[in-house]
């Protein structure tokens, strides 16, 4: 087996906000129902997070090995973790909800994941999605697009975390760093 790489093998780009490509990063997106018996238990299981409430992010961020539960939709979860503990993660939920009406599946070489950071990252995102920043309550997770791209984003560690389909990590990088252009700053 070999080893995982990034989508863009951590391209960055410093303009009046950092752009940096993260990962790779393990992800599962996790479809069950809310109440769904034993869910927030094999949630915990898998990455020791609790499940969030609606549109928030379950975040330990980097420095805890990058271990984060997304509501996504009223039957979707976003479960992420280190890239080499997917399996094992996989297996808990497989326990933890087995009997049950669930569907888990290993995402983490379809996506693609940034951290726009600094004073003025937020400028950078207002640039490229319809999505209201100035609404944005810390810990909420907002899906929406980047330009033409789909994406989700979250406040975290002095900035904000992208995450995009792998199948546009190019295009969302050049996006993110056209957009940090020193001298482009808004008002």
């Amino acid at each position: 087996m070999s080893d995982p790489v990034s989508a863009l093998g951590g391209a960055s780009y410093d303009g009046f906000a950092a752009v940096r490509e993260l990962g790779p990063w393990g992800m599962i997106t996790l479809r069950a129902k809310p109440g769904t018996k034993g869910l927030d238990k094999a949630v915990k299981a898998a990455v020791g997070l609790s499940l969030p409430a609606a549109r928030q992010m379950v975040w330990d961020g980097p420095a805890s090995g990058g271990r984060g539960v997304g509501w996504m939709s009223p039957d979707e979860y976003l479960l992420i973790l280190p890239y080499a503990q997917v399996a094992t993660a996989m297996a808990a939920l497989e326990a933890g909800l087995k009997g049950q009406h669930f569907l888990a599946a290993d995402v983490s070489d379809a996506r693609c994941v940034f951290h726009v950071a600094g004073a003025k990252a937020d400028q950078v995102l207002r640039k490229l999605t319809p999505a209201d920043l100035d609404a944005l309550a810390p810990g909420e997770l907002r899906r929406s697009r980047l330009a033409q791209a789909a994406a989700a984003f979250w406040a975290a560690e002095g900035g904000y975390t992208v995450v995009a389909f792998r199948s546009v990590a190019g295009y969302v990088m050049g996006l993110l760093s056209h957009s940090a252009q020193p001298g482009s700053e808004l008002g």
